[in-house]
């Protein structure tokens, strides 16, 4: 089977998130313009390289998480994972602007170095960004589709002491869960090593 722009009954469903999967979730935190803190979770994320770190969002309309990033010129960005998938869902709710999205899924204000923005204290592992760029995103014909592309350099990375064994970050441990298609995600619980041919 191949399609394009129809897709064909037999996929009742769009498979496009299926297919890229599974995806990180970027557990985005942003202060609004009253420095009220706001958190949402993006499937569309990324890390976008090393030296300097750098991270990279897409949000679908200019939502809170962009908007904030863009104003305040930073965000940040907490690991979501199999223990904190509860507080992920609820923060993922479609709140109003000026809605605590920390207090109303119970979770504490991790307090950054650099930056003003709060993170998620109880995540394994969190990052403080300087917001780069907020790109609006055109389509192939140069279409603007009313989507933006938000990247960050990671100024300060944040790990809580039981995730650090020997001398790896505990990514099992951790269980950081990731976003497939549909409603379905997934639990990284189970490591596997693969050398390269130049190692």
């Amino acid at each position: 089977m191949h399609y394009g722009s129809a897709r064909p009954e037999i996929l009742t469903y769009d498979p496009f998130k299926a297919i890229i999967a599974p995806r990180p979730i970027g557990w985005i935190g942003t202060l609004n313009a009253d420095g009220i803190p706001n958190l949402a979770p993006y499937s569309f994320f990324m890390p976008m390289g090393s030296n300097p770190h750098m991270i990279a969002f897409s949000s679908e309309g200019m939502k809170h998480s962009s908007i904030n990033a863009q104003a305040r010129g930073e965000f940040t960005f907490s690991l979501a994972t199999d223990a904190l998938k509860d507080a992920m869902n609820v923060s993922s709710g479609a709140h109003p602007d000026g809605a605590n999205e920390f207090a109303l899924a119970g979770l504490t204000l991790g307090q950054p170095v650099e930056i003003a923005t709060p993170f998620v204290a109880e995540s394994p592992a969190a990052l403080e960004c300087v917001t780069l760029s907020v790109e609006p995103l055109v389509d192939r014909h140069g279409t603007k589709i009313d989507r933006y592309l938000v990247v960050g350099e990671v100024v300060q990375t944040h790990i809580r002491d039981e995730y650090i064994v020997d001398g790896r970050f505990d990514t099992a441990g951790a269980a950081p869960i990731s976003r497939l298609g549909y409603r379905d995600y997934a639990t990284t619980d189970r490591l596997w090593e693969l050398m390269r041919p130049d190692d």
